[in-house]
């Protein structure tokens, strides 16, 4: 049936019955903006570097420590490096580390070192020092360490040498050092 022409006629939806609703549309879950990946990406970047730098750091600590600490393991050894710093580089605060902190009875090896620079010094020549074996005597956390000091120069086209024996004794406090030193004979 049709309505009557001219006439208005106002639809109303009809009512459906619960069967006949339409399902829920799917939900889909927007999508990240770019900017937060982006984001979160930096963040776990960041967070490896840091870790990275942080092990490196330490690494080199460790690393520094360990070679700049000095090496006073036997008795030898500690004398070797006293000397080494004390007659050949002249650094006193490198030779202080290998030396008893009271108490130690270094005048005479001073004393030569004080002739060196002072010889040195009236004949406008460098003497150069060095010493042969090292022999440990053990006493135990006292100990004797015996070397022949030898030092030269080249004087007026001549090379010139004078050897000294030397004694130094050394004791084990938290590691060896040298707490003596006097020339023999």
């Amino acid at each position: 049936m049709q309505p009557p022409a001219g006439s208005q006629v106002s639809r109303v939806p009809a009512q459906r019955t619960p069967s006949e609703q339409l399902p829920p549309a799917p939900v889909t879950p927007e999508p990240q903006p770019p900017r937060r990946r982006m984001r979160t990406v930096l963040t776990v970047v960041a967070g490896v570097l840091a870790v990275l730098c942080l092990g490196g750091l330490i690494a080199g600590y460790v690393l520094y420590t360990r070679a700049a600490a000095p090496d006073r393991s036997a008795p030898d050894v500690v004398v070797d490096n006293y000397l080494r710093a004390f007659l050949v580089d002249r650094n006193d605060a490198r030779a202080n580390l290998f030396t008893c902190e009271r108490g130690s009875q270094l005048e005479a090896i001073r004393s030569l070192r004080t002739d060196l620079l002072a010889r040195e010094q009236q004949l406008g020549v460098t003497i150069l020092v060095s010493w042969g074996s090292l022999d440990v005597k053990d006493q135990g956390n006292t100990t004797t360490v015996v070397t022949v000091i030898r030092r030269s120069a080249t004087i007026d086209g001549v090379q010139q040498s004078l050897t000294d024996t030397w004694r130094f004794d050394v004791e084990k406090q938290d590691s060896w050092r040298v707490c003596g030193g006097s020339k023999i004979g």
